[in-house]
């Protein structure tokens, strides 16, 4: 059964989305994330992607006291990214109560560093984040494209030991039409032993479902559940 992993979005302390990574089209869901979480929580979700936007555009952590408040008064596991670009960065987030780190930017522009921390923390905890449009990645929150291929990304950081990655197509993102359920394919035929968490273009349930059908281990959503189009009662079955 296909992981569900709900987003949270962080903007100068709240729960936004943005549309196609653009900080200029966010849209402001709830002024106050924990109580977001806690929805999602008393939903039977068990897990939650939580982004620093503030963080991935300064390239330091921001946003950590919301990690904090999030960790301490819910039992979800949390994967946070967004700024996390030094060895202070991750020790933060991982004391504020990160389980998990999903580094991206980091990836491109440290490849030692990012080594480093799959080598101390190990591939459960570490996670590559490989944001892509028209198959190269994009780095600092999307604002940068690299002339970097996602496949070829993902298997120079599988030789170092990632066994998960969480793929955006930006194109897609926050779009409500569709997953790059091709893209994923794709991704899955190369590195068939891969837990690939899908992102992004999630619109309706039979998304989701679409997805679990293509061998996709797990997908996050946020939009399609803050416009209710995807509803809790719905996760909550599944």
């Amino acid at each position: 059964m296909i992981e569900i992993i709900p987003a949270i979005d962080i903007i100068d302390g709240k729960c936004v989305r943005l549309s196609q990574g653009d900080y200029n089209a966010k849209k402001v869901y709830n002024e106050d994330p924990l109580e977001v979480a806690k929805m999602f929580e008393d939903a039977g979700i068990r897990r939650l992607h939580l982004v620093d936007l503030d963080g991935a555009k300064a390239k330091e952590i921001v946003n950590y006291r919301i990690l904090e408040k999030i960790s301490a008064n819910t039992k979800l596991v949390i994967d946070f990214g967004g700024g996390v670009q030094s060895d202070k960065d991750i020790d933060i987030a991982f004391s504020s109560g990160a389980s998990m780190i999903t580094g991206g930017s980091i990836a491109v522009r440290n490849r030692q560093l990012f080594t480093n921390w799959i080598k101390k923390y190990g591939s459960d905890k570490i996670i590559l984040g490989a944001d892509c449009k028209d198959h190269k990645i994009a780095v600092s929150g999307w604002q940068e494209e690299t002339s970097l291929d996602i496949m070829t990304f993902i298997n120079d950081y599988q030789k170092e030991g990632i066994t998960k990655v969480i793929c955006t197509d930006i194109s897609k993102d926050g779009m409500l039409q569709g997953p790059s359920v091709g893209l994923y394919k794709e991704i899955l035929e190369l590195f068939p032993s891969l837990y690939l968490i899908a992102s992004g273009g999630v619109g309706c349930f039979q998304d989701i479902l679409d997805l679990e059908v293509a061998g996709v281990p797990a997908v996050i959503l946020g939009k399609a559940i803050y416009e209710n189009k995807v509803t809790l009662q719905e996760l909550s079955r599944h």
